[in-house]
């Protein structure tokens, strides 16, 4: 996919149904259990998390991107409904989960999220990364949309350089359905806004890598 490799980003719409959004909202126990909070960390452990990101449909579409298979470690779920209702900034993600510290002079501080250690990696690590953002809503202008800034993937950026690519840069607003999939790298510098309307948008963020031995030495956590 050349498209994905230049811009860092490829959208798929309609990879499930919208029945299929629905039986797995049913089966999230989280959610279920509170409707309010506005991201679930760490749920690689839920059977029903895990049964979707080993579904064929994502992993014939990671394959396709990265030339090669790749394996699920890592899921949030982020809920913009309700009370739940936020901003992001312009960023890009550049923490991964690890079984322990990294000693490597290119990895960065760590930091403990929910009891798992979460590092700073280095920029060749994140460019071996794929992440897939499944809707299980609807994704409209009206409620906090992802924005991206295509060709913004290749390496990491200071807070100026971000300041810079995002006034120069073009901005693309990923709207699309139930069911859509976009496909993205860590590293793409995105944003989103707040909802202005009622309609949820609940986004379930999986990642994928090439081994659990992501590095000489380091090992990948499941989150």
């Amino acid at each position: 996919m050349t498209n994905f490799s230049e811009n860092g980003y490829f959208i798929a719409e309609k990879v499930f149904e919208t029945a299929e959004m629905d039986s797995f909202i049913e089966r999230l126990g989280v959610l279920n259990a509170e409707p309010e909070r506005p991201g679930y960390r760490h749920l690689m452990a839920d059977p029903a998390v895990r049964s979707l990101a080993c579904d064929p449909r994502l992993t014939e579409l990671v394959e396709n991107i990265a030339g090669k298979r790749l394996i699920p470690f890592k899921a949030t779920l982020f809920n913009k409904a309700g009370k739940a209702n936020w901003l992001v900034a312009w960023h890009q993600d550049t923490a991964l989960p690890v079984v322990r510290p990294p000693s490597s002079n290119d990895w960065g501080t760590a930091a403990m999220k929910d009891g798992i250690t979460f590092c700073q990696a280095p920029a060749r690590v994140l460019r071996e990364i794929v992440a897939l953002r499944i809707h299980i809503d609807d994704s409209g202008p009206d409620n906090g949309p992802l924005r991206l800034i295509p060709g913004s993937h290749k390496e990491r950026l200071s807070d100026k350089e971000i300041d810079r690519v995002v006034t120069y840069g073009p901005q693309v607003t990923c709207t699309l359905g139930k069911g859509g999939v976009i496909a993205m790298r860590p590293l793409i510098v995105h944003a989103s806004s707040k909802c202005t309307s009622d309609r949820p948008r609940r986004v379930l963020h999986i990642e994928y890598a090439p081994s659990f031995d992501i590095d000489l030495g380091f090992r990948l956590a499941i989150a």
